[in-house]
């Protein structure tokens, strides 16, 4: 396979995981993803930002964030985000540490 073949098939494989994410399973919460799978929305976003970033594009975190919720984060947060339990935010703080490297 071309490397430009790879490339368009890495990136189709990307918008179907936001569109699953976005839009069919907005239930799920970022606190449960980043508790089971060490990653959730917020940090595909950032992983987009530093991409940009990279290649010398200027990209705030807001920015990416609204490209990646579709909208701004407050209103996607305010739309689908449930309150996590004393539990599942313990758990969290832990997982964050692990997998971002800096306490929340």
């Amino acid at each position: 396979m071309d490397d430009q073949t790879r490339i368009e098939l890495e990136a189709a494989a990307f918008r179907a995981m936001r569109h699953h994410l976005m839009e069919k399973r907005t239930d799920v919460q970022n606190i449960d993803m980043m508790n089971l799978a060490g990653f959730c929305r917020n940090c595909l976003s950032r992983w987009y930002q530093e991409a940009a970033n990279d290649r010398g594009i200027d990209m705030t975190k807001d920015e990416a964030r609204e490209i990646f919720y579709g909208m701004p984060y407050d209103e996607w947060r305010d739309q689908f985000q449930t309150e996590a339990t004393a539990e599942t935010q313990k758990a969290f703080e832990k997982s964050f540490a692990e997998n971002v490297g800096t306490k929340v």
